[in-house]
């Protein structure tokens, strides 16, 4: 343990050495965020400017992007500096500010995903009622509570954790995630209770909700030929994004707990899996697989060349 001002420092154990590459590391992880930032507010500003992108589904998608960025912004800054530095070390109340930010935002992905599965079982299913059920209100009421509803139910596992007594000051990883809960000197049952409802409510649920509304979704479209082009065009993008998130958050969620005897260099690239893909997998899925969006895009590649 570190005492600066009284305060407890927690040292990270997943890094490799870096030693003379470790500008070179810290250039492409910097090129990375850059790109993460770019491509996804590249999409946003295109729903944002374009009226005919002003419709509840793409404003979903706009709000999922803002929150790849906001989960990018909890990691990579602490990460750049961890490059440069010749000890990565965090003070353990900004260990627990990252940890929140980190499942929180990954909370309110999950939900979006639901709210945007919601969307399109409406709009495919029952589309005469479509435009008086996702009216305006309706759609700021859903994002508010996307973002607000994972911040309130999170921050009180913050809470107990910043009150339990910590034994160990070293973290395996690069960041700050469900191994926080190692550092306490007695495992909280309160915690573990509280931590189960977290995860059925912010994985479980809304897993369960997105298959229900897509199976419905295949079902009418297996009996309306009319609707199969459109449902695979709009569906499609969300499933795989849906997919692909899935089995990152299984990773960080489930291994991380297990603690595997990886070797720090599989442990890294492991770990960099979870907080590269995802942010880049989005804009790349909803930019290529919207054919709205597509056409955008090619437009304005067309006139920057």
């Amino acid at each position: 343990m570190d005492y600066r001002s009284n305060v407890t420092y927690i040292t990270f154990g997943g890094h490799v050495e870096v030693h003379k590459y470790r500008y070179l590391y810290f250039v492409i992880m910097f090129m990375v965020y850059i790109l993460i930032i770019s491509s996804n507010f590249a999409i946003v500003v295109i729903i944002m400017i374009h009226k005919n992108l002003h419709e509840p589904m793409y404003i979903f998608i706009a709000a999922l992007l803002i929150n790849s960025v906001l989960f990018s912004t909890a990691i990579y800054p602490k990460l750049l500096i961890d490059f440069l530095s010749e000890k990565q070390i965090i003070s353990y109340p900004a260990c627990l500010f990252q940890w929140f930010l980190y499942y929180s935002f990954v909370g309110s992905d999950f939900f979006l995903l639901s709210i945007m599965a919601y969307d399109r079982y409406v709009s495919i299913c029952n589309p005469l009622k479509y435009t008086t059920i996702m009216q305006k209100t309706t759609v700021n009421i859903f994002l508010i509570l996307g973002w607000i509803l994972p911040l309130c139910l999170f921050s009180v596992t913050v809470l107990i954790s910043a009150k339990r007594e910590i034994c160990t000051f070293h973290l395996k990883g690069i960041l700050c995630n469900s191994t926080v809960l190692t550092l306490h000197c007695v495992r909280s049952r309160t915690l573990n209770i509280y931590g189960l409802l977290n995860f059925v409510t912010f994985l479980i649920i809304p897993v369960l909700f997105i298959l229900f509304t897509y199976s419905r979704i295949l079902v009418v479209s297996y009996r309306c030929r009319g609707v199969r082009r459109r449902a695979a065009q709009t569906c499609l993008p969300h499933l795989l994004v849906l997919i692909n998130f899935f089995c990152l958050s299984a990773y960080d969620v489930l291994l991380a707990r297990l603690e595997p005897d990886f070797s720090n260099t599989v442990g890294l690239i492991m770990a960099l899996q979870v907080v590269i893909y995802h942010p880049i997998f989005n804009p790349i899925i909803y930019g290529l697989k919207m054919r709205r969006i597509y056409d955008h895009l090619k437009r304005l590649f067309c006139k920057m060349v």
